[in-house]
């Protein structure tokens, strides 16, 4: 299932788009339930992952923000 919203971190909006399945998957972060996921923050992409890393989170927020969506949702 598709899910997109947005969150703060440290007073930044985080806007994401992910896709995630009922069990974890190989294809998964860290062999999770989230297959697909975009980070971003001002319209600028902060991470991508599509069945493996295109974009690696480099930077503090990136990094805190997926951290919130992994143990949010995977």
């Amino acid at each position: 299932m598709w899910e997109q919203g947005t969150f703060e971190v440290e007073d930044q909006v985080i806007s994401y788009s992910m896709k995630v399945f009922e069990e974890a998957s190989d294809y998964g972060i860290n062999k999770g339930r989230i297959s697909k996921l975009t980070l971003k923050n001002n319209n600028k992409v902060i991470a991508n992952y599509d069945r493996g890393w295109d974009i690696m989170p480099t930077d503090k927020i990136a990094n805190e923000a997926l951290e919130m969506i992994l143990d949010a949702r995977n």
